[in-house]
């Protein structure tokens, strides 16, 4: 811990926005100082060699370097700093890449303060942490009997509009990029709207995507 047994905290985030929101609420904590603040995985490191932390609140899509090798070279170079992870992505894999990558907690940004200084405080005490949200979601996930994964889903999870078009377009071999601009939308988006429809089809690859596609009717052979 830091002077006075402070938990010093760095935020990582390529919004401003979202790091003054995170700073706004955390600066009424007595346990906790923000000493620091990095848009991407490379300011962070950059930051960390000489502004010791304890946490780093770890955004994932971000440019330059993103969170999966920040929280890498983090647990590699700074192995008393703890990761945990800030994001809005709330599937299995990108929890489960975090961790594996060395990240010691997962929050979604919609937790609430109470929860996020909870977080915080467990991780840097060498605790690990998944916010409520996420525990709820895997704990019925893992209660529910699967189906065959190889073989995409036909029914359950119905696919949204927005998700029958992001499908359609992957079918047709766009990339993330492509299917944003076609879409007028960002690329952080399409790309959580691509991981949905893999949990949904249980789809493993894009292969399976498309073969999905042609078994539901959504696009024919011929196109």
């Amino acid at each position: 811990m830091g002077e006075n047994n402070l938990i010093r905290v760095v935020l990582t985030d390529d919004h401003n926005i979202i790091r003054e929101g995170l700073r706004s609420l955390l600066e009424d904590d007595e346990e906790t100082v923000v000493v620091g603040e990095a848009s991407n995985g490379k300011e962070l490191l950059d930051l960390l060699e000489h502004t010791p932390a304890d946490v780093v609140l770890m955004d994932i899509n971000m440019p330059v370097m993103d969170g999966y090798e920040a929280t890498k070279q983090v647990a590699e170079r700074f192995p008393d700093t703890k990761v945990l992870a800030l994001s809005m992505l709330n599937s299995e894999p990108f929890v489960q890449k975090m961790m594996e990558n060395g990240a010691a907690g997962y929050i979604l940004k919609n937790t609430g303060k109470a929860e996020l200084r909870s977080a915080i405080k467990l991780v840097a005490n060498g605790s690990q942490f998944m916010c409520a949200d996420l525990a709820i979601k895997f704990l019925h996930k893992s209660s529910t009997p699967e189906e065959d994964s190889d073989k995409p889903s036909r029914g359950g999870n119905v696919l949204s509009k927005r998700e029958l078009e992001v499908l359609g377009l992957i079918a047709e071999g766009f990339t993330n990029a492509e299917i944003a601009d076609k879409l007028f939308t960002s690329k952080r988006t399409i790309e959580t709207h691509r991981q949905n429809i893999l949990e949904k089809t249980n789809a493993k690859n894009t292969a399976n995507l498309v073969k999905y596609a042609i078994q539901n009717g959504y696009i024919s052979i011929d196109s």
